[in-house]
């Protein structure tokens, strides 16, 4: 019996529950194999609006080819929209090893009450986590930890905002609304800064600091509605994905 080439899409039903319906989305995205080829199938311009980067999930969903951790993430976003009690918003590691630094993104959930992730990666320990952290900074930890294992030190976590459920959204992803550089802080300060930056989530009082390069964010006085965005030049994502 030869076995398909092409695995089904998961499909939501109401007798799962979260974990589960999360735990079928990974199950597909390590059925489609992490991408070891060195050529990226599937072109993520981050600063794209939402509504074109779920047009990008969806090729990915028809072509089923290998993906890498940044095509993980739009994934992910786009399996998970339409269950409004699940929030997910974009978690990325610069990290140092062997005197050359790495990239690597995942996807926070956040559901009643408790922390997880999704992902890819070549390390198990750096994409999915379980559903069960009680707080941001524990699952931002359990990373920091996994990544020990492979002597890498973590030198700076960026936090996204939550995405919006409307995969018609022509709002970009706000990729790193808090910057930590975590290599020049103790534990106690990266967490009190992460749980400050995780109740200021849950209330909704944050708004994108800016979808746009650093050079735009600089100016003052002019519109950064998504409507007038001009086009960033591509950024590089995931580059020398060592994850």
């Amino acid at each position: 019996c030869v076995q398909p080439s092409v695995p089904p899409v998961p499909n939501y039903k109401l007798s799962m529950s979260i974990p589960e319906w999360l735990q079928a989305i990974q199950t597909y995205m390590k059925m489609l194999q992490y991408n070891h080829t060195g050529t990226q199938f599937f072109e993520i311009r981050k600063t794209r609006p939402l509504s074109g980067l779920m047009e990008t999930a969806k090729e990915m969903t028809r072509e089923s080819l290998p993906i890498k951790c940044l095509e993980a993430v739009i994934l992910g976003i786009y399996l998970t929209n339409g269950q409004p009690s699940v929030e997910r918003f974009p978690i990325s590691f610069k990290t140092h090893f062997s005197g050359n630094y790495f990239h690597h993104v995942v996807l926070g959930i956040y559901c009643n009450g408790r922390y997880g992730s999704l992902g890819m990666s070549r390390r198990s320990d750096l994409m999915d986590k379980p559903l069960t952290y009680r707080t941001l900074s524990d699952l931002i930890f359990e990373f920091e930890d996994s990544y020990k294992k492979y002597l890498h030190s973590v030198k700076k976590v960026k936090i996204g905002l939550y995405v919006p459920h409307e995969p018609h959204s022509f709002q970009p992803i706000e990729w790193k609304q808090l910057v930590l550089n975590v290599s020049k802080m103790t534990r106690t300060e990266v967490r009190k800064e992460l749980e400050k930056f995780a109740r200021d989530m849950r209330m909704k009082i944050l708004k994108p600091s800016s979808a746009h390069s650093p050079m735009k964010e600089r100016s003052r006085g002019k519109s950064l509605s998504p409507r007038r965005r001009q086009a960033s030049p591509q950024r590089r994502a995931c580059k020398r994905d060592k994850s």
